[in-house]
């Protein structure tokens, strides 16, 4: 695998597809540049979702993430970007993006976007509505 940004994403097989579990992953340094003034935006990103067939590898989510440094994207764009490729990726259960940005002009913003799988509903007690932003496994 590269060692360089790119926006290819990679999978492996889901090793229990026949149980609903969450995976909830903090991406603390992600970048891009404000496109009306060039500057970098950075934004820790919270990644929650329940597979089915497959799961996320983490080098290439790595990379990938690594890809937007240099786009002049808004907040919003790139939050649903992301959450797009992912879902094409994965097609999972369900799945939710928050991206946390940094203060810019005194202003924080946090976009969170999501998305359930059609007629996916949890066979288990994963508190689905209570998945992001509610673990932190550092504190």
């Amino acid at each position: 695998m590269a060692s360089k940004p790119e926006k290819n994403l990679e999978t492996f097989p889901n090793p229990f597809i026949n149980r609903d579990y969450h995976i909830h992953m903090e991406i603390p340094e992600f970048t891009c540049l404000c496109p009306k003034t060039g500057q970098p935006d950075f934004a820790t990103l919270i990644l929650d979702y329940v597979p089915d067939k497959k799961c996320i590898e983490l080098k290439s989510l790595k990379l990938y993430i690594w890809s937007y440094r240099n786009d002049g994207v808004f907040h919003e764009a790139v939050t649903n970007l992301i959450l797009d490729d992912l879902i094409a990726v994965l097609k999972p259960r369900y799945i939710r993006l928050i991206a946390r940005f940094y203060v810019r002009g005194g202003i924080f913003t946090n976009i969170i976007v999501d998305h359930r799988k059609k007629g996916w509903r949890s066979k288990s007690m994963i508190p689905i509505g209570e998945l992001s932003g509610k673990l932190n496994f550092r504190e």
